[in-house]
């Protein structure tokens, strides 16, 4: 895997009530990242939500959070995506992950939606095409299948908050590797990290 990136998307859904809830991991990933390069995501009509184009690396690099809701992810990746040309091969998707637990989180390409609304509409929306990348953030599972929507939708406790923000924090230190196609690095020392 030798992809670089163009577009990093977070996932999550708008509104405040949602703002910090597990559901908006890779929303707020995306968020901090642009805060930490001192870019503001503005809303912008014609991508269906937040966008800022930021330098990593000397690479220039797309963000976007949807506006839409989470089931409705799709539109706004594949409108930046149309309009900019990129390929699915140079996209980044940031998400919550209920296979993993809080705490770690996970680079890989392709494969399917496991279930989660946002990577399956996108996966449709880019005409079935799955080869994009993830960055899967774990934030552990409720037990049962039926626990799973209050569970996404709800804030994490304290503990598992700062268990998360933790493995945001080591994705953000490899994030460089994975935009210039370093994928290898970037996973051993991502996916070394327990938090």
């Amino acid at each position: 895997m030798t992809d670089s990136i163009q577009l990093i998307v977070g996932l999550g859904n708008p509104g405040a009530q949602y703002s910090e809830t597990r559901h908006n991991a890779g929303a707020q990933l995306v968020e901090q990242l642009a805060a930490h390069q001192n870019t503001p995501l503005k809303p912008e009509a014609r991508f269906h939500g937040l966008y800022a184009k930021i330098l990593i690396n000397g690479h220039p690099v797309h963000l976007l959070i949807p506006a839409t809701y989470m089931n409705l992810s799709g539109k706004a990746v594949s409108a930046l995506a149309g309009f900019y040309k990129i390929a699915p091969e140079h996209i980044l998707v940031a998400h919550d992950e209920l296979d993993l637990p809080p705490g770690t989180a996970r680079l890989k390409k392709g494969g399917g939606h496991g279930g989660h609304n946002g990577l399956r509409d996108i996966i449709s929306q880019l005409g079935n095409n799955k080869n994009f990348y993830r960055l899967r953030i774990g934030i552990g599972h409720p037990g049962h299948a039926s626990q799973v929507s209050g569970f996404v939708l709800n804030k994490a406790p304290l503990q598992e908050r700062n268990q998360t923000q933790a493995a945001m924090d080591e994705s953000l230190r490899y994030l460089p590797l994975a935009v210039e196609g370093q994928w290898q690095r970037a996973m051993n020392q991502l996916h070394s990290f327990s938090g």
